[in-house]
């Protein structure tokens, strides 16, 4: 059974697996764990995708810095945003190397000249985390003519991923991807004949944000399938449900129009907000808890689906 609950904090999460961040060797079971044995974190790169200030992402990306890493990459499209976080990074660990990358999930060519800048910057990376996303927004298009949420949620994270593959297989045994998903992933799968809403006529906001968590759900299960676990295990994670900047676009009648479709979804169950530091502490258990071996790729509030 795990020792995390819904009420779980990241400087909880963190400060059990201290040794995981900070680099020493953190020995395990050879038994149970046998490719794990000698495996931990080192002071190797976490790469956090959409950490702007006020979000989940952030609050990652902070909770890191309190047991002193060696790197933390922060992805994002304005490093305004960003700036607040990469000072209080410096702030709690001034030996942590933050490196800002700018990263715009809505553009194939920003994606790719990012990772080419990532490149430059380190040999391998340890944990990927797609965090970055946008909720419930109205309908537009991404440079690469997506609907903006499926593109900016799910084919960007995938193609940032596929790039980054070699630098994460390079890591060695126990690199993991983490996908920030969500339990809005019932709202809606995949539509396969229509991944655009008939051009946004029948455009549904929310439908839209769970076609894109789905997606990623399904990435991180893929993942998993393809590629040994003893050379990367991909984990996708619902946080709970989090008041922050991710809620943007969400007014009033868009949070009616999301409890009407949630009380149509059987055994759906809408559970109280959390704070950042609960909210984060699922991303965190899914980086860093070494008895999660990526056999069960799916975490909700801290535990295995």
């Amino acid at each position: 059974m795990s020792k995390w609950s819904w009420g779980s904090t990241g400087n909880e999460v963190v400060a059990e697996y201290a040794d995981r961040i900070k680099g020493r060797v953190c020995k395990l079971n050879s038994q149970t764990l046998p490719y794990l044995q000698h495996y931990s974190l080192t002071p190797s790169p976490v790469l956090i995708t959409g950490p702007s200030e006020g979000g989940i992402g952030a609050e990652t990306a902070l909770c890191l810095a309190s047991q002193s890493p060696a790197t933390l990459i922060l992805a994002g499209r304005d490093r305004a945003k960003i700036q607040p976080v990469i000072d209080k990074i410096a702030q709690l660990s001034p030996e942590t190397n933050s490196i800002f990358i700018e990263l715009d999930l809505s553009s194939q060519a920003s994606i790719r000249l990012a990772v080419e800048k990532i490149n430059a910057h380190v040999d391998h990376i340890d944990v990927l985390v797609n965090n970055a996303a946008i909720m419930a927004c109205p309908y537009s298009r991404t440079d690469d003519d997506l609907e903006v949420q499926f593109g900016i949620n799910f084919i960007g994270p995938f193609l940032l991923t596929g790039l980054l593959l070699p630098k994460i297989r390079a890591a060695g045994p126990g690199a993991r991807i983490v996908n920030v998903s969500s339990s809005a992933h019932r709202f809606e799968g995949i539509r396969f004949d229509d991944l655009d809403f008939e051009g946004g006529s029948c455009y549904d906001t929310w439908k839209a944000y769970g076609q894109s968590k789905t997606a990623l759900i399904l990435m991180a299960v893929q993942i998993a399938n393809k590629i040994p676990r003893k050379e990367i295990s991909a984990f996708s994670v619902h946080p709970g449900s989090i008041a922050s900047n991710l809620q943007r676009h969400v007014d009033s009648e868009s949070i009616t129009d999301a409890r009407v479709k949630s009380q149509n979804i059987r055994d759906y169950e809408v559970t109280d907000r959390k704070t950042l530091q609960q909210g984060c502490s699922t991303t965190l258990v899914a980086a860093l808890d070494p008895s999660l071996t990526g056999k069960f790729p799916c975490l909700s509030e801290c535990s295995c689906c």
